[in-house]
This record gives C-alpha cells, sequence and structure tokens, in this order.
C-alpha cells in the first residue's frame, strides 16, 4: 500500500515523525466510535495520544473517514469521529468495502495492524485484544484479531485479551499461529479489568529494551507475524476477577435473551458491564488504555535505539 495515495493518507504530524525517523505508535479507533459514551470517548482518546507523547513517541490514530484511510488523525478529526453516527467497526474483510464505498469507519485490532504495516509503524497500543468469544467451539465465533497477529509484523500491547472472552482458547490458538505472548512484568496473563486470568503468560519480559531486544531478535531470524505484549493493568485500578465475572455472566445472558450477534457482541457486552458496574469498568478501561499507550511509547522509543 503506498503511502499519500488517494486512499490512504498519512497525516502531517506522523509524515514529520517518519521523515525526522522519530518513533510511533499506532492507536485503534474503535475506542472512540464503539468503546464509549461521548465525551469519554473523544478525552479518552485525546488522554491516550498525549500518553503516547509523553514517553518519546509521536501517536498515530487510525480510522477511514469518507473513503480515505488516515494514519494519524486531526483534534477536529478525532472530535468529528467521536460523535459521529453510523461509523462502521472494520476489520480485515471490510477495511476496502468502506474505501471503496466511501464510507466511514473505525479500525479493530486487524484493521489498525494492516494500515500500520502498511505506514511502517512497528508498535500498536490497545485496550484488549479481541479472541475466542466463549462458546466459541460451536459457534466459532473468533476475532479475525488473532490471525492478523499470526500474519503481520507489528508488536500490540494490551491488557491481555477482553476478560468477555474464552482465554484460555484464544491462548491456544496463538500458540498454534506461533504468536509470542509476553507478560510485561508478570508471570500470569491478565484478563483486561483484572490482573489475573488464570492462566499463565507464555513468556516474561520486564522492560521495554528487552522487548525491542526479542523483536530484533525475530527480525534477524527472519520469523515473521506479530507480538502480543500483554500489560497488566495498574492495581489501583484493577478489578477482582470474581467481580468480573459475575458481570459477565449477566451481560452473556442479556446478549442471547436479545439476539446480540457478530460484531455487536463485543460493544454489546462493554457496554452492559458499564452499566452493571456503575461505571467502574469505564474507568478501568480508561486507565489501562493509557498505561498501553505509554508502554508501546516506550517500546518504540526502545526499537529506535535497538
Amino acid at each position: 500500500m503506498a503511502a499519500d495515495n488517494q486512499r490512504f493518507i498519512l497525516s502531517p504530524a506522523v509524515r514529520a515523525a517518519k521523515a525526522d525517523g522519530r518513533p510511533l505508535v499506532a492507536l485503534e479507533s474503535t475506542i472512540v466510535t464503539h468503546g464509549m459514551p461521548y465525551p469519554e470517548n473523544l478525552a479518552t482518546a485525546l488522554s491516550v495520544e498525549a500518553a503516547v507523547r509523553e514517553s518519546g513517541a509521536e501517536p498515530a490514530t487510525i480510522a477511514v473517514i469518507d473513503g480515505i484511510l488516515r494514519v494519524g488523525l486531526s483534534e477536529a478529526e478525532l472530535s468529528g469521529l467521536a460523535q459521529a453516527s453510523g461509523v462502521m467497526k472494520l476489520s480485515r474483510a471490510d477495511l476496502a468495502y468502506a474505501v471503496a464505498l466511501e464510507r466511514t469507519g473505525s479500525t479493530t485490532v486487524a484493521a489498525t495492524m494492516i494500515a500500520a504495516a502498511a505506514a511502517g509503524i512497528s508498535v500498536f497500543a490497545t485496550g484488549g485484544i479481541g479472541g475466542v468469544h466463549r462458546g466459541g467451539e460451536a459457534s466459532l465465533d473468533v476475532s479475525a484479531d488473532l490471525e492478523e497477529l499470526a500474519r503481520t509484523r507489528v508488536i500490540v500491547v494490551s491488557a491481555g485479551a477482553k476478560a468477555i472472552l474464552d482465554i484460555g482458547r484464544t491462548l491456544e490458538y496463538l500458540e498454534t499461529k506461533g504468536v509470542p505472548v509476553v507478560g510485561y512484568r508478570s508471570d500470569e496473563l491478565p484478563a483486561f479489568w483484572s490482573r489475573e486470568s488464570g492462566h499463565p503468560a507464555p513468556l516474561r519480559l520486564d522492560g521495554a529494551a528487552e522487548i525491542a531486544a526479542f523483536q530484533k531478535a525475530r527480525d534477524e531470524l527472519s520469523i515473521g507475524g506479530g507480538m502480543l505484549i500483554a500489560n497488566p493493568i495498574d492495581a489501583s485500578h484493577a478489578i477482582g476477577r470474581d467481580i468480573i465475572e459475575g458481570w459477565i455472566s449477566l451481560a452473556l445472558a442479556d446478549a442471547a435473551a436479545g439476539g446480540v450477534s457478530g460484531k455487536a457482541v463485543t460493544p454489546f457486552l462493554l457496554s452492559r458491564i458499564v452499566e452493571l458496574s456503575g461505571g467502574r469498568s469505564l474507568a478501568a478501561n480508561i486507565a489501562l488504555i493509557r498505561s498501553n499507550a505509554r508502554l508501546a511509547g516506550e517500546i518504540a522509543v526502545a526499537l529506535a535505539g535497538a
């Protein structure tokens, strides 16, 4: 994908960072359109970008706006996206569809990875990745995020897989695909709002420089695909696993009763859990994405100096 063609545009800030050789961090836009309500979504997006800058890197929030895949958004573009209605939620299957039909869409983990790799951005910060949904062995509801991690060379920093998923099966899928799953300063895989999932992290690294060295070795050995860094939410914002499981059970029952399916499942569950938690899960979500953005920036800086 050629940068700055009619359908793929780098923002002036992103272009300048690339020209100067400064590190960049990709950011998704579904948190703006499907992750939380306005104005919290805009405030969170701006604070996440600020966290990347504080770490020494330049943020590049990615979205499709009127058919143009934009890598890096202005504050005005972010504000418009935060208040827009009818925004598509884009993954690998429909990213080009939105471009071709001049639609507006936010990018999931998979679509953000595609755009980041095309723009030459090696690090991406998100909240939590998608994965194998509960009951996925029967429904075959598996996020495209997992396949993208297997094929696209981008380091993804998240707070693990979303707790609404079947984390055990998600880990098995990633192992089968050869995706390194690294616990950051943790021997246990975090589960989004919780610091614990009940599953050990396959690998552990304790610093951005170690992560950069790991990626450099992968490159030298011509090992393709992405890497997942699982960064536990700070203890001061974490919610106990047992508490979260109770809210998830109620939200899943509501989704089943309402016939919610496909791409609508995750935003429905996240929204319902915000209600059930009295906003506590939203506060935790904001804290964890900021933490992931800071770590992603540190990794990008370390990669630039590796």
